[in-house]
């Protein structure tokens, strides 16, 4: 692992503001609808410190791992980063180089290409966020937690579980938080995800064909709330196999789905 290199911000300026007040004034404005703390049975899977965050422009979303999709190239199994430091527009994140190692190691992870790492939004999105949340909770940058970021490709039901069992010591350790990088519902033809469903019911969801020009009756806008729903609902009840089934079924172009399942098994090891 190359012992200077970082990634830069390549995503400031296009996908987030570039200017670290104007940045700062967004993100922590954000930050401020955030309650201070969290009841823990308000929570649907108690000390899951865990968040699944969008990684859309911030006009759509608000020791830290942080796991993404692939989105740059087809990654078979998982992946973690070669910089040592992550560059966001308020300062720099140092990578947590010596856990990515042994994570590689014992897991068989490849290395993100570096060009991959650059292009990808899906970890970027977060550090800005992670930074002014650190920001706010310690005194100086010397004492932030390093990050982890990993990005977890096309994995089966039983290599997720894999991954989320080496995972979970980092998981049942109270010092550390994960980060889980996903949207939701992709729907359109070039997403070859286009369902309707004339009722709430899911046994109605159909596929439309290219004929389908317009819809009658219930908005489609319905339909991918009723999808995207149910995922959460399956992301809820804190166990791997009824998300896993859940998006079987539904076919729910959840582009994170493997982050989030690797999370969730995971998270099955520790409660």
């Amino acid at each position: 692992m190359s012992t200077a290199r970082a990634r830069p911000a390549s995503h400031a300026d296009s996908w987030y503001k570039a200017d670290a007040q104007d940045l700062s004034e967004e993100l922590e404005s954000n930050l401020d609808e955030v309650p201070s703390s969290l009841d823990e049975s308000q929570l649907p899977i108690p000390n899951a410190r865990i968040i699944i965050a969008p990684h859309a422009g911030y006009d759509y979303s608000g020791r830290v791992f942080v796991l993404g999709p692939s989105h740059t190239y087809y990654l078979d199994g998982c992946a973690a980063t070669t910089c040592n430091i992550y560059e966001t527009p308020f300062g720099n994140l140092n990578v947590d180089t010596s856990t990515l190692a042994k994570i590689k190691q014992d897991g068989g992870f490849r290395d993100i290409p570096f060009k991959n790492d650059v292009s990808e939004h899906s970890l970027e999105m977060h550090l800005p966020y992670i930074y002014k949340r650190m920001e706010q909770t310690f005194a100086s940058p010397d004492e932030f937690p390093v990050v982890v970021p990993l990005l977890i490709g096309d994995n089966d039901k039983r290599e997720e579980k894999e991954v989320g069992k080496l995972l979970a010591p980092y998981l049942a350790d109270p010092e550390n938080a994960f980060v889980i990088s996903s949207d939701f519902c992709h729907w359109g033809r070039r997403f070859d995800y286009a369902v309707y469903s004339p009722t709430a019911e899911l046994g109605s969801l159909r596929s439309l064909s290219r004929s389908d020009r317009r819809v009658d009756g219930r908005p489609i806008h319905e339909t991918i709330k009723m999808v995207d729903q149910l995922a959460i609902e399956a992301i809820e009840t804190g166990r791997h196999d009824t998300f896993f089934d859940n998006l079987r079924e539904t076919k729910n172009t959840v582009c994170g789905r493997h982050p989030i399942g690797v999370a969730m098994a995971a998270l099955e090891e520790v409660v």
